[in-house]
């Protein structure tokens, strides 16, 4: 018999439904799959991004405690709430940001200005100004502020070649298979494989890693109007633009019609309250999502909900451990974090490059963002991706106005 069709019953009611006989072992492993794809794919942007901001080894783990508690209730609960696979996740492109932009500026200012940015998701979301908003700030533009933010990691994958070449290039040919043999598992076999190398070389020590739940660490924000402006509204329309705006695309292609308003609030409420502990940016998640609302999860698209259930669960079992991954990042060695991180983002900044330049209306005010942003120039205080954004608009108002 023919499965439904996700057009035809992905939002047909389904009465006296219950979450115990719709979960099935297909939804828990495409639960478990993507959060494994999220965790592995930008954790160590993560780590990189709270580095940045001089965070100890505690405060680190109490961002992932934070961002993993979020995810996982969020997930569990949005996905409950509607009976559909809503995945969120951490910003990625946002911490790709921070963690060029947030050297030199205080970890309180850091705190506030991701408070800043939560705010501005809420009051979206709240207001239902998320879709009217969006709408000033072309795609074109959006995508080119995200490939240059991107730049600096792209470009560390083949610059660490040039001290320690054996790891970087080896895990590039594992993506390289794995992106002809088994794209969505692609990344985590380049983590397998940089990991194995770096074990056979003696360049991992698992003897100080912590077993134990992490601790929040609470961080009384401070605010600095040139910290606002240039880490915190970035970051709100990092999030935004190129995290929310896809993340329920893909769930509407999926067959799925959910209110978007809803979801930008509790997103954004729940990175409100975390902020003071690193939950620097929550979002509806795409990548990660895409593992559970196709046909591989259920055939059912009903069902489907339970693999954002029980993503839910695995994202807070991974919080609660967050010193513990905090731990295993601290044993590896520097040239694995910069390959993955750098090969985990070549796929977004190569599609980010390619809808920057995709109209050739935009192009000139797409290629000036991107520079502006890649760059790495800090002017009045205040970080490139906002003047690259900056600059964008106005190049795109010269050169085509009616745009």
């Amino acid at each position: 018999m023919e499965a439904p069709s996700s057009e035809e019953h992905a939002t047909s009611p389904r009465p006296h439904y219950s979450a115990w006989r719709d979960v099935s072992l297909s939804t828990v492993t495409a639960g478990f799959v993507a959060v494994v794809i999220g965790y592995t794919s930008s954790a160590a942007i993560i780590f990189q991004a709270a580095e940045a901001s001089g965070a100890s080894a505690a405060q680190i783990s109490s961002w992932l405690w934070a961002l993993g508690i979020g995810m996982g209730v969020t997930s569990f609960g949005l996905s409950l709430r509607y009976r559909m696979p809503m995945l969120t996740a951490w910003s990625t492109p946002g911490a790709a940001f921070l963690a060029t932009s947030l050297p030199g500026i205080p970890l309180d200012e850091a705190i506030g200005a991701f408070l800043f940015s939560a705010l501005l998701i809420t009051l979206c979301g709240v207001t239902g100004l998320f879709d009217r908003l969006m709408r000033y700030i072309p795609g074109a533009i959006a995508a080119a502020m995200l490939a240059g933010i991107l730049l600096r990691f792209g470009l560390g994958l083949f610059n660490v070649i040039e001290t320690q070449w054996l790891i970087p290039l080896v895990m590039l040919a594992a993506w390289i298979a794995g992106r002809r043999l088994w794209p969505t598992l692609a990344v985590p076999g380049v983590l397998v494989t940089g990991l194995g190398l770096a074990f056979v070389q003696g360049q991992i020590n698992l003897n100080d890693i912590p077993l134990t739940p992490a601790m929040p660490v609470f961080t009384a924000p401070a605010f600095s109007l040139t910290t606002l402006i240039g880490v915190g509204i970035p970051l709100f329309i990092i999030t935004m633009a190129t995290q929310n705006l896809p993340g329920v695309a893909v769930l509407r292609a999926a067959g799925y019609q959910p209110n978007s308003s809803p979801l930008i609030s509790w997103t954004g409420g729940t990175s409100l309250l975390l902020a003071p502990f690193g939950g620097f940016a929550l979002n509806m998640a795409a990548i990660s999502a895409a593992v559970c609302i196709g046909p591989d999860a259920h055939a059912d698209p009903r069902r489907r909900y339970t693999a954002g259930m029980a993503a839910g669960i695995f994202y807070t079992i991974m919080g609660i451990f967050g010193a513990t991954v905090t731990g295993v990042f601290n044993a590896l060695p520097s040239a694995l974090v910069i390959a993955l991180a750098g090969i985990a983002l070549l796929g977004t900044l190569a599609g980010g490059l390619a809808s920057a330049f995709a109209d050739s209306r935009h192009r000139d005010a797409a290629i000036v963002t991107f520079l502006l942003t890649g760059s790495g120039i800090t002017l009045l205080g205040i970080a490139g991706p906002f003047w690259g954004l900056v600059a964008g608009l106005i190049t795109l108002k010269l050169t085509a106005p009616n745009q």
